[in-house]
């Protein structure tokens, strides 16, 4: 029989802030100014997480197709938001491809892990599918972001090289190719070294939530597995096709470069 979980009371919530102080304190002893930061992350920890308790909570006795569904789409589309805003690219449209490529992948993602590997039944179970899309969703859009700045960065550093390669009759594909495969490679590697050191320096995320339910360690393990896989994979497949439908909106027509030189 497993324990029941430790409840936390909203004063133990509230104990917690205690970190916060601390990371506010150090920040105005070494003049980081990052105190506003600070007190602005927690305000919207604490709004965001709740909203998303009651929010969840009413999907999951809801148990319709359409409502998890539409939780999940929103999760990518503040996603993909996201992303742009980091990008801070005004000449090239980013928020489309990414998201359609972002939804697409992640969807066919937590399809087969959801109702072919984990096998709930019916496959868009609340409670199994939106915990693992978030998952998905949460990891791999740090890589789409961190490729697509890659990509957009090094095709305006490496502007000269890329027109002499299309002048000599390269079309777009060739004259980005090596780009292109650094930008995967800086969006792939993050979780590839999560795999690395996972069990050894650290207990990861959803394992370590298992265990404080009280689930069986080795079932735990099993569930974490699938997830670091699944996070791979989804990083690897979602940052392809945003990169290779934004690297495209990069180039016009007659395969010139469109990026202007400017950041």
């Amino acid at each position: 029989m497993t324990a029941a979980v430790p409840d936390i009371s909203l004063f133990q919530l509230v104990l917690g802030c205690v970190f916060i102080l601390a990371a506010g304190a150090v920040s105005f002893l070494h003049g980081l100014r990052l105190e506003r930061d600070l007190l602005v992350g927690a305000v919207r920890t604490f709004a965001q997480l709740f909203l998303l308790g009651y929010v969840l909570k009413f999907v999951f006795n809801a148990q319709d197709i359409r409502l998890v569904m539409a939780v999940f789409a929103f999760m990518i589309l503040f996603a993909a938001w996201t992303i742009r805003a980091r990008a801070r690219e005004k000449q090239i449209a980013l928020f489309w491809p990414t998201f359609l490529s972002m939804l697409l992948s992640y969807w066919i993602i937590s399809y087969l892990v959801s109702g072919v590997v984990v096998g709930a039944t019916p496959w868009w179970r609340a409670q199994v599918f939106i915990p693992l899309g978030g998952m998905v969703i949460g990891n791999s859009m740090n890589a789409v972001a961190v490729s697509l700045e890659r990509l957009l960065s090094d095709l305006r550093g490496r502007r000269r090289e890329v027109e002499m390669m299309l002048c000599l009759g390269a079309d777009y594909r060739e004259a980005s190719r090596e780009i292109f495969r650094n930008a995967m490679k800086a969006g792939m590697i993050p979780s590839i070294n999560s795999m690395m050191a996972a069990g050894v320096v650290f207990i990861p995320g959803m394992m370590t939530g298992q265990i404080l339910a009280g689930a069986d360690p080795l079932t735990a393990i099993r569930y974490q597995i699938v997830v670091m896989l699944m996070i791979v994979g989804s990083t690897a497949i979602g940052a392809f096709l945003v990169l290779m439908l934004v690297r495209r909106l990069c180039f016009g027509a007659a395969h010139q470069l469109l990026l202007p030189k400017g950041g």
